[in-house]
């Protein structure tokens, strides 16, 4: 059964990386990875530095 959860979660991550690559471009894959990165290694300058640059991907179109 964990085997099944591990492969499940795997292709949901990898799922939900491809639609953020189709919709923002490589800069929405790389504050994923920022942000992931950061709070897998519970560094705050990481995960700040994925966030900002997800907030700008997204509010890009609204400036």
């Amino acid at each position: 059964m964990p085997a099944a959860l591990a492969l499940l979660s795997a292709a949901f991550v990898i799922g939900f990386e491809q639609i953020v690559q189709s919709k923002y471009g490589a800069t929405g894959i790389v504050g994923l990875l920022l942000l992931t990165v950061g709070i897998k290694a519970k560094s705050p300058a990481f995960s700040s530095a994925g966030a900002v640059l997800l907030a700008l991907v997204l509010a890009g179109p609204a400036l």
